[in-house]
């Protein structure tokens, strides 16, 4: 269940937008302890409570509880999931209205409440995200709903780009796909190369960040579906710090296995999946000389990654000997040495 809160100032526009939806035949109210009437007049009724905090600015809580499109409850339990949720986030004597609207795929509601309460105290908004995550972390194994998001400091939650995608196309995130199978893997391997064999079973390519001058494993990545994922930013428990804690791991014994698991992530390996038919024995270089298969351990420094904001590692150049953008330089360096040498030339040096 993904929770979108908004603490506002107005409450005619929420209540106006969701009668809107309440009038187009597509929403309609599942529990209050108001009077439903007009926008105007509901908006009244609010603020004959907030004027026991004339001083306030931002009275309104606004929030929508979500389900997956595999999940799906009655009204009745909607409201009860609801209720519960008004009540742990501090709201349990507080004004409220709750609308249920069918206008999408998945399931949701919409909750408009006063944060002045009845006795004229203001329920508290710090901290307000990471409560509501922990509440309805508790509230989705109470109702037996699909598990969202784990523990904060295990796992890292989904951006809001990630929960607006999942709500528009009813797709988990890929993150969510990794935590889950990744944290199988640690779960149930023993090593390394169990470890490795259970990510390959899920299609999940590991790399690793390996010293060239110690062989020390630093940090590690996953491949899965064409995108990567720095552990770590997948959430403290799939850093490689963390990893080695569950399996048994010693870096001279498997140093051949994590070298040929980043073979065969980077498609250099002879029975590698992203191998695409390229061969890696000698070839001849435009010398007439040949080049040995590439070894992992002496990656060359021209090949550049890029870490987005979340997490994202992506390639972007693979430099080689020759390309068009050195041959244009190398021919602009020559012409410039022949112009030159013709000057020194015209005055008999």
């Amino acid at each position: 269940m993904i929770g979108k809160i908004t603490i506002g100032k107005d409450f005619y526009g929420v209540l106006a937008y969701n009668e809107k939806k309440v009038d187009e035949g597509v929403g309609y109210i599942i529990d209050s302890n108001i009077e439903h009437s007009t926008p105007v007049n509901m908006t009244q009724e609010f603020n004959l409570v907030r004027e026991l905090r004339p001083g306030l600015g931002n009275a309104v809580l606004h929030v929508s509880l979500n389900l997956p499109h595999s999940d799906s409850l009655s009204d009745k339990d909607f409201a009860s999931i609801g209720n519960d949720y008004l009540g742990k986030m501090g709201f349990d004597n507080n004004q409220f209205i709750m609308y249920r609207h069918t206008d999408t795929q998945h399931e949701h509601i919409h909750i408009i409440a006063n944060r002045v309460r009845y006795s004229g105290r203001l329920t508290s908004d710090s901290n307000i995200k990471r409560r509501s995550r922990e509440i309805l972390n508790e509230l989705e194994r109470k109702y037996g709903l699909t598990q969202i998001s784990g523990n904060k400091s295990a796992k890292k939650p989904l951006t809001q780009n990630e929960i607006e995608k999942t709500l528009r196309t009813g797709d988990l995130p890929l993150k969510l796909v990794l935590q889950d199978k990744i944290g199988s893997a640690v779960s149930s391997a023993k090593d390394t190369t169990e470890f490795i064999k259970l990510l390959e079973r899920q299609h999940i390519s590991p790399r690793f960040n390996v010293s060239k001058t110690t062989g020390r494993v630093s940090g590690i990545s996953f491949r899965y579906r064409g995108v990567v994922y720095k552990g770590s930013t997948l959430g403290k428990k799939f850093s490689w710090n963390s990893i080695t804690k569950h399996i048994d791991y010693e870096q001279d014994r498997d140093r051949r296995t994590v070298l040929s698991a980043n073979e065969k992530e980077r498609g250099t390996h002879p029975t590698g999946e992203r191998d695409h038919g390229t061969s890696i024995g000698p070839k001849p270089r435009n010398n007439g000389s040949t080049e040995g298969t590439e070894n992992t351990a002496e990656q060359s420094k021209d090949y550049l990654e890029q870490i987005k904001g979340t997490g994202v590692v992506e390639p972007l150049v693979q430099a080689t000997d020759w390309n068009p953008f050195r041959l244009e330089l190398l021919d602009g360096n020559n012409r410039k040495k022949s112009k030159r040498k013709k000057k020194r030339g015209g005055l008999g040096l």
